[in-house]
């Protein structure tokens, strides 16, 4: 806990304590568990109950949240319902303390997602998850939107990935240490996409809360007939159950903790199955045709996080550093597999 200054005398803070149930002196030993991007989490064990828990330090906000941690916070106590998220018990983003948000979850069982073998049980947790029903006081009015008490919303989903891709590149753009040439192949493919959106009609669909990071790592299989989850809820948006969907299938989301790309009867195959698992509890009238446009789309923006964090990842005081993560972005901006997603946003 010393890599966060401060943490160490956090969870000895009485109101921390308090709100835990746990006994006046420390007695629970925390352990690093897992760590991403923005987040650092530490797992122990309750010493009442026995229970497992994480402690979740936020370093950072994709979204540009004052309180990132918060609002995950408030997510995942409106998906509990769905029974495929973990248990949020405790939450300060506050910062009074510490100069990081903190939230305390239930830890759940389970390994991470095989392509190979878990799409039918990805289908029915994405199907229970689109499902439940996000209460009016976290809808939010139909304009872009940048808030924290509601959900984040966009008129234009697509228009606004492509915007955030824009806002990203330009770390690399700007960068000298970025490749010239890879520079000009992603400015290629940027404004490929633009056109390919330019001429779509927006239509009224149905939303809900989806999670918009759906990596395999991210879901907790434990098998058909057990307990299946997805977790990591840092980037929830209201919206299209089509953009989780192309987020899921994306080449550059399969490609990011695997080496897995899927062909399209998979692809075709794993729709169905989510369109059995939603049984009519919302419709479902279209999706596979705005899936099939989502996907090139979430490509750009995979590529274009990469190359912003490519550059991130040499800076010598970088907080977090996920070696996992530093070998996939140079495979990420590799010229050839850049084609790849070219030819998808061509098609």
């Amino acid at each position: 806990m010393e890599r966060i200054q401060g943490l160490s005398d956090y969870v000895r803070r009485k109101d921390y304590r308090q709100a835990l149930g746990l006994p006046a002196e420390v007695a629970e030993e925390y352990r690093l568990f897992a760590q991403g991007e923005y987040n650092i989490n530490y797992i122990f064990i309750h010493p009442l109950t026995g229970k497992r828990l994480l402690l979740r330090v936020n370093c950072g906000s994709q979204m540009h949240l004052e309180d990132q941690i918060g609002y995950e916070f408030r997510a995942l106590k409106m998906l509990e319902p769905s029974g495929r998220t973990p248990e949020a018990v405790y939450v300060d983003g506050s910062k009074r303390f510490l100069d990081h948000g903190v939230m305390v979850m239930e830890y759940l069982p389970g390994k991470a997602l095989d392509y190979h073998k878990d799409m039918g049980l990805a289908a029915e947790i994405l199907a229970d998850i689109h499902s439940t029903g996000v209460p009016e006081g976290m809808i939010p009015e139909e304009t872009d939107l940048v808030g924290e008490q509601t959900l984040i919303s966009s008129k234009n989903p697509l228009e606004a990935i492509l915007k955030e891709c824009e806002q990203m590149v330009k770390t690399y753009m700007e960068s000298p240490l970025g490749d010239e040439g890879t520079k000009r192949q992603i400015r290629k493919m940027l404004d490929t996409g633009w056109a390919k959106i330019k001429d779509l009609s927006q239509k009224e669909t149905y939303r809900c809360c989806i999670n918009t990071e759906l990596n395999s790592t991210n879901f907790l299989i434990n098998g058909p007939g057990e307990a299946n989850y997805l977790i990591d809820w840092e980037k929830p948006l209201y919206g299209d159950p089509a953009q989780d969907l192309g987020h899921f299938l994306a080449p550059t989301t399969t490609f990011w903790k695997t080496d897995v790309i899927l062909g399209q009867s998979e692809m075709d195959a794993f729709l169905e199955d989510y369109i059995r698992a939603v049984d009519g509890r919302f419709p479902t009238d279209g999706l596979r045709e705005r899936v099939s446009v989502f996907v090139p789309v979430t490509c750009l923006r995979g590529v274009t996080w990469c190359a912003m964090a490519w550059v991130e990842y040499q800076q010598p005081d970088r907080l977090i550093f996920n070696e996992s993560t530093f070998r996939k972005l140079d495979a990420y901006l590799d010229g050839a597999f850049l084609e790849d997603i070219d030819s998808l946003l061509i098609s």
